[in-house]
């Protein structure tokens, strides 16, 4: 039975599923249409960082024009331009084995693509939600829907994965922020050309 989060909860990934190394963390959201017109295009992105809360290169932000870690232990599943449908929008998986020492933590972040340019925000997408499912035999591990209502933000912060010790575990933080994918690459220093 999935483990289902509130905003700034914190559970174990590894605890309670000894051996566990592959999972894919799921995001998905619906749109209301009916707000702007136009289409939609959500897009996910992994941060991989270390202790300092930062990515130690541009090469440790995984998204749809970087699709996969140089370790391995990162894998963005690509884009899904609509979100239509049920389930999860878009998937990354994580090989938690070869997620390099330095790593310390894994930000999962959405953002809205041309966000300013179509008067768009997270305040017209609802039923968002982030989960973490074993990837060998397909068990939800937890789930976290944002209930929050984010009026004017563009980008939202859904959780991390982190170590704590020999142990990995998620913080739902579901937090957002205004400017969009630049805001979260100054927020975890990664340059953009």
């Amino acid at each position: 039975m999935p483990v289902s989060l509130q905003k700034g909860q914190k559970v174990s990934l590894t605890k309670g599923n000894p051996g566990l190394k592959k999972v894919v963390v799921g995001l998905g959201w619906d749109v209301n249409a009916f707000d702007t017109g136009g289409d939609f295009d959500l897009d996910t992105a992994a941060f991989l960082l270390t202790d300092a809360g930062k990515v130690a290169s541009s090469d440790d932000f995984v998204f749809y024009g970087n699709l996969s870690h140089k370790s391995g232990s990162v894998a963005h599943m690509g884009d899904n331009l609509t979100g239509a449908g049920d389930g999860d929008d878009e998937q990354i998986k994580i090989d938690l084995s070869l997620v390099p020492p330095t790593v310390t933590r894994i930000a999962f972040t959405c953002t809205i693509y041309e966000a300013e340019k179509r008067h768009q925000n997270f305040g017209q997408v609802s039923n968002a939600f982030i989960r973490i499912y074993n990837e060998e035999n397909g068990e939800e591990l937890l789930r976290y829907d944002l209930g929050e209502d984010f009026s004017i933000e563009t980008a939202v912060v859904f959780g991390e994965v982190y170590r704590n010790g020999e142990e990995w575990k998620f913080n739902a933080i579901g937090s957002g922020y205004q400017g969009g994918l630049a805001a979260l690459c100054a927020n975890y220093g990664v340059e953009v050309g």
